[in-house]
């Protein structure tokens, strides 16, 4: 059964192939991880990979994928090893690991494609493991000063995105990280729909009623502002007031 799933040889013969170049010690073969998810799956399933390192599991389900003609997914976990300095790799533009693994992807989906034309999805992802959006306040009351007052008038650490808030927000609703996203512009205002309406988000500041009724007229499952898109408590009123009259079944949430 295993006499045609290759060796860590001919894993390395693969990377020279891609890259042109050895980046990546003792690879795992495609053939080798194509082999397990050929006997472990069942055409649809998601392939959990927590050591990805040069996402040997990626090329195998996106070949597997073509020449199968299944629909299995991937989630590759890596930490953030980095790169020796005085390495070709580092010299080559690889500052870590998942460097090395997310061009991996890209050049096996290019591959994939080019020989194949299969018509599978070759679209990933890259997320990184942080802390909380929201800003830490462990203050005693003697502790406060009218400067530290000024600096705490934002709920959310100034150096995060919209698109922080936006995921931040899917892993708290349980949402699947993996399902269609767009935004647009609506009166000048940024506006993120997440799966055609299954959270419907905008966390630019003073949100006016013509923004917020745009949103409800959607008719979303649930909508997301952040605290300061509002000028006052009136404000904050009126969106839900809004959404009452427009969007009753949608879930309005402020952050």
């Amino acid at each position: 059964m295993w006499d045609d799933c290759g060796t860590a040889t001919d894993g390395t013969k693969e990377i020279i192939d891609l890259f042109g170049l050895k980046v990546f010690s003792t690879p795992k073969p495609v053939s080798f991880i194509e082999k397990i998810i050929e006997l472990g799956t069942t055409g649809n399933d998601i392939v959990l990979d927590f050591f990805s390192g040069s996402a040997t599991t990626a090329h195998a389900v996106l070949q597997h994928n073509a020449l199968q003609n299944t629909q299995c997914k991937y989630i590759l976990i890596q930490v953030e090893e980095p790169i020796k300095e005085d390495s070709i790799e580092f010299a080559s533009g690889y500052k870590t690991i998942s460097d090395i693994g997310k061009r991996r992807i890209q050049l096996a989906s290019e591959r994939i494609k080019g020989e194949t034309n299969a018509d599978i999805d070759y679209g990933f992802r890259v997320f990184k493991l942080d802390d909380s959006n929201m800003t830490d306040v462990y203050y005693n009351p003697s502790e406060y000063s009218q400067d530290l007052l000024s600096a705490l008038e934002s709920n959310i650490k100034p150096d995060r995105t919209d698109l922080d808030l936006l995921f931040g927000c899917l892993l708290e609703w349980g949402l699947p990280l993996s399902l269609p996203y767009s935004s647009e512009e609506i009166d000048g205002f940024t506006v993120h729909d997440y799966n055609d309406g299954d959270l419907i988000a905008c966390f630019d500041e003073n949100v006016p009623d013509s923004v917020v009724k745009a949103i409800a007229k959607k008719q979303p499952l649930r909508a997301v502002f952040r605290d300061n898109s509002f000028s006052d408590s009136p404000s904050k009123i009126n969106v839900g007031e809004i959404f009452k009259l427009l969007a009753p079944n949608t879930r309005v949430k402020v952050i």
